[in-house]
């Protein structure tokens, strides 16, 4: 029996309907677990995800809290509420950029870096590990490859997003 177009566009939107389902029930127990898997050395998934975009090399001289929240996907306001909790429990240090007087450079502290590295990095391989135990090497791939073309799509709307906002 063959599909018709109605049919079709249905069973796509209701494959659809159940894969974005299962990325917000994913979302929502990586918080969980993720925050459970750090809360003991006082970290939630949202100060991990920070941690680790400003442990890469290429942050070693701090980022923008600009170029902090695009990395993220975040909102500036969202990320400065969180970087002012982390700024209270020492973790990391906001700085005048040279280059550009009117931003703020985020840094790693000392004591976040020895958190991160000695504390937080064993127990997040740890999860890593729980949580991807029944994943093979290509499996791991192939997640990944389709998530980050899904990023690329939500990336595209949101930019189409944006550019209607200002045309208004």
């Amino acid at each position: 029996m063959h599909k018709t177009p109605k049919m079709q566009e249905s069973s796509r939107y209701e494959l659809a309907n159940r894969l974005f389902f299962r990325l917000y029930q994913c979302a929502n127990m990586l918080h969980k677990t993720g925050t459970r898997a750090v809360e003991a050395e006082g970290l939630t998934t949202q100060q991990w995800a920070v941690l680790g975009a400003l442990s890469r090399e290429e942050a070693q001289p701090g980022m923008s809290v600009g170029d902090l929240a695009r990395y993220l996907m975040v909102s500036r306001q969202n990320l400065s509420g969180l970087i002012s909790r982390m700024e209270r429990d020492g973790h990391v240090c906001t700085q005048a950029d040279e280059r550009d007087r009117r931003s703020r450079l985020v840094c790693m502290t000392g004591a976040g870096q020895k958190l991160w590295l000695r504390q937080a990095t064993p127990k997040i391989a740890a999860y890593y590990e729980d949580v991807l135990a029944n994943f093979s090497s290509d499996d791991m791939t192939h997640t990944l490859h389709y998530l980050l073309k899904l990023l690329d799509n939500m990336k595209r709307v949101d930019e189409g997003d944006q550019a209607t906002e200002d045309d208004a």
